[in-house]
């Protein structure tokens, strides 16, 4: 017959392994929990105690990879990727046709784009990206700075 202990970390080991398939920071607490709780089954003999010490430990556990998971998967706020042009201000290279698709210019790399409202722009205008569609960026033309009096 298995041991109390024997049956605490098996159910620890269990519920690490489907954590390492569910990465919800939920069984890992249980986990924990469940080996601490095997490892106090040799002072503590009752059951009744080794279960409360279980759901005890389980829940401060939970609430500590709570924290932890969101520090470690927080959410931020740039935008990656094709996204994080958004703003960013270029050149045409290769003219905007109406209604056409040309090539701008940013940060030292081509991208195809077409014009925000379907004008025309000239190769060497200055744009600002304002917008992503599919595989294109959408941009508009800068407004050319007044002379300061």
């Amino acid at each position: 017959m298995m041991q109390a202990w024997q049956i605490w970390m098996i159910i620890g080991i269990i519920c690490i392994i489907i954590e390492i398939f569910d990465p919800a920071f939920f069984f890992i607490s249980l986990g924990a929990a469940a080996i601490i709780t095997g490892l106090l089954s040799f002072v503590v003999k009752s059951t009744a105690l080794q279960i409360i010490i279980f759901v005890i430990l389980s829940f401060i556990a939970f609430l500590s990879m709570r924290k932890l998971g969101k520090k470690i998967l927080s959410v931020t706020d740039k935008d990656t990727n094709v996204y994080a042009l958004k703003g960013k201000n270029g050149v045409v290279v290769k003219a905007i046709p109406v209604n056409g698709r040309g090539y701008v210019k940013i940060g030292g790399e081509e991208w195809s784009a077409v014009e925000k409202s379907n004008q025309a722009l000239e190769q060497d205008a200055k744009i600002t990206v304002v917008d992503i569609d599919g595989n294109k960026l959408v941009v508009e033309a800068v407004a050319p700075e007044s002379p300061q009096d």
